[in-house]
């Protein structure tokens, strides 16, 4: 019944009422993330740190049954646990998801909301994606026009883009660094780091609509969808310009890792890349950039590598001393079809059930820092959407990362079913039921581009 699978779990006779209390130490000789749990007659968890506490009691919930999920207490009925043994650790320190709140903002209260999701599932890094050619979401306070002209678009591109349509409604938002502050101390209580991301030289023509001496070409925010082939000039002044963007980044953000993007850029700019990984470096962070990073030349050992286009480069990358993140679009990119059926809402990229991703097994995985999920946002306008497209596949996701490779599909189905939908439900979680959507999770007549 329980998701993620634990390393072990040990069934006694019988169940016990629960008043809530937990005899915790700090004891267990493990992982970060280890724990112990003894269910009867009272609850005992041995950990070998917080995070393995915290998760103790994420299984707890679990075993309380879906009402514990629920805001408040719906039934005046004590709180049993089965009696039992469980034994878990984590299996990678990286169990990540990238959410792209640039091309569709995610108001702070949705966003603190998939960090309390994340944290349900064991999941421990949230990263971030601030900016994009379709918007800025970062405050920047010594160059206010990155949001407050970059931060909103007139138009968005209607499903997808080969289809030439727009919505004509504006779209837009920023968080303040007070704002992502608060996320940032949030999901530290819930032992998730969060790693901002700021994207370049390429997906930057929010920036460039707001300094236009910033890009090779100017123009406004961009409105559509695909691979923008203006980027960043090269040039020593815009490298200074993003320097001190990127110091404001570092005050807001603790984290050790700092994406800097490097994807899709044509004719990409390495010198560019190159200087502000050693920036980050100097700062005493560690850069983090998408696959095309390893083509621009020698990079900081010290940066992390997130293979999104297949698995080689990240293989390339081991070879090299980097960390890496597995993240290849064919497993992992929750915004593709769920489905093969016409009533699948705005249908792109290839046919990605959460079957599929419960069968992805990372390669290298002994010698991997872990892997993510990315969640792009271009055909996810509403947090109603981005519920559609991430659950229950983050599920399937979750026991990836967290569990042995030891993994049968029916088996978890019927936990799925049985035991976890309920869970999301109590959560309030709009997911893709197994049978296919909802009526009003269908959007007929916006076209999509199935592979």
């Amino acid at each position: 019944m329980i998701l993620p699978r634990p390393v072990s779990f040990t069934p006694g006779e019988g169940d016990v009422v629960w008043d809530g209390s937990i005899e915790s130490r700090l004891t267990l000789d493990g992982p970060s993330g280890a724990y112990r749990l003894v269910v009867g007659p009272g609850v005992v968890v041995e950990a070998a740190d917080e995070a393995g506490l915290f998760y103790a009691r994420q299984t707890l919930r679990q075993l309380a049954g879906p009402d514990s999920f629920r805001a408040a207490p719906i039934s005046r009925e004590p709180v049993r646990l089965p009696v039992c043994v469980v034994e878990d650790e984590p299996r990678f320190a990286w169990r990540g998801v990238m959410l792209d709140v640039a091309r569709h903002f995610l108001p702070k209260h949705d966003l603190l909301r998939y960090v309390d999701l994340m944290a349900v599932h064991k999941l421990n890094v949230l990263h971030l994606h601030l900016t994009d050619d379709q918007g800025w979401r970062f405050e920047c306070k010594k160059f206010p026009l990155l949001h407050e002209v970059g931060g909103w678009r007139p138009s968005s591109r209607y499903g997808d883009r080969r289809s030439g349509g727009q919505t004509g409604r504006p779209h837009g938002g920023y968080y303040t660094q007070d704002d992502l502050r608060e996320v940032v101390a949030y999901a530290a209580q819930r032992h998730i780091t969060v790693v901002p991301e700021i994207d370049v030289p390429g997906h930057s023509q929010a920036a460039i609509a707001a300094y236009p001496e910033l890009g090779v070409t100017p123009g406004g925010v961009w409105t559509d969808w695909g691979v923008n082939p203006n980027a960043l000039k090269a040039d020593e002044a815009t490298v200074d310009f993003y320097r001190q963007v990127f110091d404001e980044l570092l005050d807001v953000f603790p984290s050790e890792v700092i994406g800097l993007g490097g994807d899709e850029a044509e004719g990409g700019d390495g010198r560019f890349v190159r200087r502000i990984a050693q920036h980050l470096v100097q700062r005493g962070r560690r850069p983090h950039g998408w696959d095309e990073v390893l083509d621009v030349g020698p990079l900081p050992t010290t940066t992390v590598v997130a293979s999104w286009r297949g698995e080689e480069a990240g293989l390339t990358a081991l070879d090299r001393g980097h960390d890496v993140v597995m993240c290849p679009e064919a497993h992992v990119y929750l915004d593709y079809r769920q489905g093969a059926g016409e009533d699948e809402p705005i249908p792109v990229g290839t046919l990605l059930t959460w079957e599929d991703v419960y069968a992805y097994e990372p390669a290298a995985a002994d010698r991997v820092l872990g892997a993510q999920t990315n969640v792009w946002t271009e055909h996810l306008d509403s947090p109603r959407r981005v519920d559609y497209a991430v659950f229950p596949r983050l599920c399937a996701f979750a026991e990836v990362v967290w569990s042995t490779p030891a993994r049968d599909v029916e088996e978890f189905r019927a936990r799925l079913a049985g035991h976890h939908l309920p869970r999301l439900d109590a959560l309030g979680v709009e997911y893709r039921p197994l049978t296919g959507p909802k009526p009003w999770q269908t959007l007929p007549g916006v076209p999509g581009f199935p592979r």
